[in-house]
């Protein structure tokens, strides 16, 4: 996933540029590049590469001017190298542009551009882009007609910033199923793909919908429809994380920061919660088809929503990834249908497809999400917010412990209207949720010992995560940390599901890590251990029952609560034993790599 910053101003822009572009490292990338406007000549430096190693060999800081944009791109059309990285230019280099997303049908145009003797330098579908606007502007009264009329040609994803070498004091941004919000300063201007690249200097924020682009000089903006060319009024939402909650607070790396911020961001998401999620509960309760839709560490959390509306709510709920629902449920889909979206970034591609659908069929969508504004937001009939903060550690740590409190309270507040379970369990549950933050701060007193397990453990090449009911999803959630970080080959799976294949891998010194809280499948759980001991596999248990100490080799003790909070304190001391794993093994655990935080393209 790419990242774009923008900036008009009287301030240095290759300063500020940089700086966002820093602030974006996040979203993965291969390459990275800066336009600066010098005068009236476009500057543009790019590569391969990290961004400190770029902006010293390529002298970002050494630019000059007070209008630019840059990017740090991640490939989906051309190799990453010097040539592919962005920005983007015309024939002529007066238009220069970034671009996130996938131009679907570039191959189509870019033949007719060629027809008409542009020349291209590079394999991007971006840069045919810019050839497309220099030519609308042949036919054109203005740049922005020969932008709209560009853009009502592409198909496909498209965030974009532009610069126009002959319009000095304007920015040009555009959106269309990829993120771009405005930063709102004093006498200045950005726009970026995330709120932290400019956090710095504004918490005021504009955010775009698809099928909008905005004109912005330094003391104003103006938003307008592409298909139209009608101003959209938008409102200023005031951004309320600060800088310091985007950036490490002394810690190694971005992730164990977040781990350590999950008792604050559970608390947050109980509190931020408790006046709306009765509302939206009587709102979907009368749904009895409900289908979860998610995708990665969120399609865990609504796996672990499945078990709690089938205990408490009574439901049948599915659980389809997003990227398969698509193309595989459009005839199930009806005005009967609650569809539960849940996203982080609520920018999620194949989750946000998964949505438009859905409401094109009529169903109800509830979005669980973390990023306000964002577009699963406006998709969405009813949201509920996971109000975690800023998450830049590419591997999901607070996001899912708070999807899972937000999904814990449906749950709850869904069995009460129902009246599918007892008040006093329910109350109890509530008051015992209540605790989650100072039962995750328990946990997180045994990063020193998990840090001794990784030791033990880190140069082993197999893992296996089991687990039954509602702990099937923590096992599928440690063994994907697992594997997101550290890079070491790790299986989840269904306890029940050992004898069915997965008992052939077992080997001598093979770790199991085996969740058995105590609960209704406590002693089949218990006869999986003996079974996958018994062929030699070292049994690491997380659980509340000493008695484990017997059938295992490692015992990690874990506070005594109801087996339906289990997820959301038993998957803490598996994301620090991932994380250790990965820092003993050299990894940088915040830049796992081929991956990026979200993913904005199918």
């Amino acid at each position: 996933m790419c990242g774009i910053i923008g900036y008009i101003g009287d301030r240095n822009a290759a300063e500020v540029i940089l700086k966002g572009l820093k602030r974006l490292e996040y979203r993965g990338y291969d390459s990275a590049g800066v336009v600066i406007d010098d005068g009236g000549k476009l500057d543009v430096r790019k590569g391969a590469g990290r961004i400190d190693d770029l902006a010293e060999r390529l002298g970002f800081l050494e630019m000059n001017g007070n209008r630019g944009i840059g990017h740090t791109r991640w490939a989906t059309h051309g190799v990453p190298n010097d040539i592919n990285a962005h920005p983007q230019k015309d024939c002529t280099g007066k238009i220069v542009l970034v671009h996130n997303g996938i131009i679907e049908n570039f191959a189509e145009l870019k033949e007719e551009l060629l027809k008409k003797g542009h020349r291209f330098e590079s394999d991007t579908d971006t840069e045919v882009i810019a050839h497309l606007i220099e030519e609308e502007l042949k036919n054109s009264e203005n740049f922005e007609e020969a932008l709209r009329r560009a853009l009502k040609r592409l198909k496909g994803s498209f965030a974009l910033a532009i610069v126009y070498a002959d319009e000095p004091d304007r920015l040009y941004v555009v959106r269309n199923e990829s993120p771009l919000v405005l930063g709102i300063g004093d006498g200045e201007m950005f726009a970026a793909s995330d709120v932290p690249a400019f956090l710095e200097y504004t918490n005021k924020a504009v955010f775009l919908d698809d099928g909008e682009y905005a004109v912005i000089t330094k003391d104003s903006y103006v938003v307008k429809r592409i298909d139209t060319g009608e101003i959209v009024e938008k409102p200023i939402h005031e951004i309320e994380w600060t800088l310091e909650m985007a950036e490490k607070a002394g810690f190694p790396h971005f992730m164990l920061k977040e781990i350590y911020e999950q008792p604050g961001a559970i608390r947050d998401a109980i509190h931020g919660n408790r006046e709306v999620i009765k509302s939206v509960a009587e709102e979907i309760a009368k749904y009895e088809k409900v289908i979860f839709v998610a995708m990665g560490t969120s399609y865990h959390a609504a796996l672990a929503g499945k078990y709690l509306l089938q205990r408490l709510a009574k439901k049948a709920p599915l659980v389809e990834e997003a990227s398969e629902f698509r193309y595989e449920f459009e005839d199930l889909i009806d005005e009967n249908t609650l569809v539960i979206a849940i996203t982080q970034s609520g920018e999620t591609a194949d989750t946000l497809a998964a949505m438009k659908l859905a409401k094109r069929k009529g169903a109800k969508v509830l979005a669980i999400v973390n990023v306000v504004g964002s577009m699963a937001t406006r998709i969405a009939d009813l949201t509920l917010y996971t109000h975690a903060g800023p998450e830049i550690g590419v591997a999901a740590t607070k996001t899912y412990t708070t999807q899972l409190t937000v999904l814990t309270m449906l749950a709850i507040e869904l069995a009460r209207i129902l009246g599918t379970a007892d008040e006093k369990y329910l109350e109890e549950l509530e008051r015992t949720l209540e605790r989650a933050p100072e039962l995750v701060e328990q946990v997180l007193g045994y990063n020193s010992s998990l840090r001794e397990l990784a030791e033990t453990l880190k140069d082993r090449k197999d893992f296996f995560y089991i687990g039954r009911g509602i702990s099937v999803p923590t096992a599928l959630e440690g063994a994907l940390k697992l594997k997101e970080i550290s890079y070491i080959h790790a299986e989840g799976i269904s306890a029940g599901e050992l004898k069915h294949g997965p008992l052939a891998l077992l080997e001598d010194g093979v770790p199991v890590i085996a969740i058995n809280p105590s609960g209704r499948v406590f002693e089949k759980m218990v006869s999986n251990m003996e079974e996958a001991r018994a062929r030699g596999a070292m049994i690491i248990a997380l659980s509340d029952r000493k008695e484990l100490e017997r059938v295992s080799d490692v015992l990690i003790e874990m506070p005594p609560v109801d087996e339906l909070l289990t997820p959301i304190i038993y998957v803490v001391p598996l994301q620090l034993l991932a994380y250790h794993l990965a820092v003993l093994r050299g990894n940088d655990p915040d830049k796992p790599r081929n991956l990026a935080k979200s993913v904005t393209v199918e």
